[in-house]
């Protein structure tokens, strides 16, 4: 029971990294390479404004997701905007060179050194449930802003007529545009959201774990493969797709600890066979 209630918490870890992911995709059909390094950029920004301001991290989010929201926008106006316009692979390379130069301008300016994020005393909190089930109170508050943001991004995608353009354009953008819709500050809106729920699932990875400038990669495949399993491109799946991934870990990892993740991966392979032949 405590193994499984553990895998819904990390689950929610996992949908909260994996949103932005799901939407960048489903609306602009851009397959982010260096989305798990944006989460890491967030991280250590947030470790720079805690020590700068002598608090714990998560008392930097008020400054941390405006700052990230603008630089996804100006990430989209500078550079995605273009590879789009190249074609299907053009977004994969210029986003894995991207990629490529964060992990290395990390490791110049802040070591290889593994990290992590002062919570206080908030961060090692935890509720003891009957059946020795023992909740941490960060890994609860993980899961809870997974379902608000993804539950709020949902609304606003549904209920909004801001919603109503981003769906309109990820339908068919060169209708959108002929109805009068301006699709750049549009996917500029986008990025931007993407990026800062990219950055505030770093904070909540630095504030559980460790990370250092190449934890990317391991927080790429595990995004990828929760919006895989729970549907490209639908943010309730993402959802599910990641809890799934966290209660696998979990409880594969409570018969056997070395086999955990790799049953991550052979759901994650089994779930693209199934639909390979169905």
């Amino acid at each position: 029971m405590n193994a499984a209630v553990q895998g819904v918490l990390l689950g929610g870890g996992y949908a909260l990294i994996a949103c932005g992911l799901s939407l960048t995709f489903g609306v602009m059909r851009l397959v982010n390479l260096a989305h798990g390094d944006f989460a890491v950029c967030g991280a250590y920004l947030a470790l720079v404004l805690a020590h700068w301001q002598h608090v714990p991290a998560w008392y930097t989010l008020p400054l941390l997701l405006p700052a990230a929201a603008l630089a996804g926008a100006a990430l989209h106006v500078t550079v995605l905007k273009r590879a789009l316009r190249g074609g299907e692979l053009s977004p994969v390379l210029v986003t894995f060179g991207l990629s490529v130069v964060i992990e290395n301008l990390l490791l110049v300016y802040a070591s290889a050194d593994t990290r992590g994020l002062p919570g206080g005393a908030w961060s090692q909190a935890s509720i003891a449930l009957p059946g020795d089930v023992v909740v941490s109170w960060i890994r609860l508050t993980g899961l809870l802003t997974a379902l608000v943001v993804l539950g709020g991004l949902q609304l606003l995608l549904a209920r909004s007529a801001w919603g109503r353009r981003v769906r309109a354009t990820a339908d068919d953008p060169d209708t959108a545009r002929l109805v009068g819709i301006r699709i750049r500050p549009l996917l500029a809106g986008v990025a931007a959201i993407a990026v800062a729920t990219a950055a505030l699932a770093g904070v909540f990875l630095g504030l559980i774990s460790g990370f250092d400038p190449q934890s990317g990669g391991l927080i790429l495949i595990f995004a990828f493969e929760a919006v895989v399993i729970g549907g490209i491109g639908s943010l309730w799946g993402t959802l599910i797709g990641g809890i799934a991934l966290g209660l696998t870990q979990q409880l594969v990892g409570q018969w056997h600890a070395q086999y955990a993740v790799l049953a991550v991966h052979l759901l994650f392979l089994l779930v693209l066979a199934v639909r390979r032949w169905t």
